[in-house]
């Protein structure tokens, strides 16, 4: 596979990375919860993962095809990412209330992580149309293989990217609890839109 063909991609994936979304919100809430993002930036590139393979399977291609199947994962994600927001909500959180470790467990923010990616549609929509247009059918490897590939340059940007958003919404907001509290909120306020959004859609 051409390194020209993976910098191209890397440059599109780069660019959707950094474009703020449920991911962000997350990342911003767990930095300001918890003592690492850690768990809940692996939880989110576990979810990229599946997404991924499943693209390389060629599952996508029969879920898109599919308006049931669509629909319910639509519906489910969409729904997750409400209740993900509701309880955002109604626990705001301070970097110095993260120092004692919140009570959820670091393989619990995890799965609320691969839940957040794992179970968005969209994602597997745009990883169906954008993943196999960087793909050459001459390269040499196996299909599978550069979708592979390709999935795990999202994923390196995703890990950078949301670290990065997550640490620094930290340590920003370390000496300004109530700033902090209203940016948990945001965070928890904008993964609920996007659930509306994703149900209204």
């Amino acid at each position: 596979m051409a390194v020209s063909t993976i910098a191209a991609f890397w440059a599109v994936s780069f660019l959707l990375v950094i474009t703020p979304g449920a991911d962000w919100a997350y990342a911003i809430a767990a930095g300001l919860r918890y003592r690492t993002v850690l768990p809940a930036v692996g939880g989110m590139l576990a979810g990229y993962l599946l997404v991924t393979a499943v693209v390389a399977a060629g599952v996508a291609a029969l879920v898109a095809r599919s308006p049931l199947v669509l629909t319910v994962l639509t519906m489910a994600g969409a729904a997750y990412l409400v209740w993900l927001g509701i309880s955002t909500l109604m626990r705001p959180s301070t970097p110095q209330s993260g120092t004692a470790e919140a009570a959820e467990s670091r393989l619990r923010q995890a799965v609320k992580g691969l839940g957040i990616s794992g179970l968005n549609p969209k994602a597997l929509l745009l990883f169906l149309a954008l993943l196999p247009q960087f793909t050459r059918p001459t390269a040499g490897w196996p299909l599978a293989a550069q979708i592979g590939l390709l999935g795990l340059v999202h994923m390196a940007s995703c890990a950078v990217i949301y670290t990065a958003v997550g640490t620094g919404a930290r340590k920003v907001l370390r000496a300004r609890p109530a700033a902090a509290r209203a940016v948990t909120r945001f965070s928890g306020a904008a993964m609920m839109v996007i659930g509306v959004v994703l149900l209204i859609g």
